[in-house]
């Protein structure tokens, strides 16, 4: 795991973490058979920050990038990859509970990229 410089905001620190832990065991949880690979950086808008979090795992399909951050919403079966489906809705709840969005850049295959921003208050 590698990161950028990070911005320090005023934001719940527990929930922040929790958001972090969630979005970066996924990239190491959804790997390939090469060694999983997660890089977190932000970068300040004018009106914000936008935070990514990108892997070199298994990707997500386009059709399912909006359906992942529902609750128990799962696109594997649990016995490759253990969960219940409440990660990423949880993600999505921080966010949006700081005032801000979510999203998902993929390539089946090649990884994916989790965003989220916050409002710089």
């Amino acid at each position: 795991m590698t990161h950028d410089i990070l911005p320090a905001l005023l934001v719940d620190e527990i929930q922040m973490i929790q958001l972090f832990q969630n979005l970066v065991s996924n990239g190491i949880k959804f790997r390939k058979e090469e060694p999983p690979r997660v890089h977190v950086s932000a970068k300040q808008g004018d009106k914000e920050w936008v935070f990514s979090v990108s892997d070199n795992g298994i990707g997500i399909g386009s059709k399912h990038v909006t359906r992942i951050f529902e609750i128990f919403e799962r696109l594997h079966d649990d016995s490759k990859y253990p969960g219940n489906g409440m990660g990423l809705a949880i993600c999505k709840k921080i966010v949006e509970k700081h005032g801000g969005r979510i999203w998902v850049e993929s390539i089946p295959g090649k990884g994916s990229t989790f965003k989220f921003a916050i409002t710089i208050r």
